[in-house]
């Protein structure tokens, strides 16, 4: 119960982005073995093509944010640094 308090404060540690693609990572990893299990078995797949590529673009998407925020966010604070130590950037 913690861990949703947390995650729906305004000043946490949890990475929110990174939680959202694990989640439609994993669903996505389930709907695949679906899949080949109804496969094997003979058996029509009862999960839409588009269901499987909704949570596959919410994954891409969700990491890539998660990757330009971490990128952008680093550049930051390199620059904060450097004014802080007095250096000034030429160009």
């Amino acid at each position: 119960m913690g861990f949703f308090k947390d995650l729906v404060s305004d000043d946490n540690h949890i990475n929110e982005k990174s939680v959202i693609g694990i989640l439609s990572f994993a669903v996505m990893v389930l709907c695949m073995i679906v899949d080949l299990v109804t496969g094997a078995l003979n058996k029509p797949l009862l999960i839409n093509e588009f269901v499987f590529n909704a949570f596959m673009y919410l994954t891409l998407g969700a990491f890539g944010i998660g990757s330009i925020d971490k990128f952008i966010n680093k550049k930051s604070i390199t620059d904060a640094k450097k004014i802080d130590a007095g250096v000034e950037e030429e160009g």
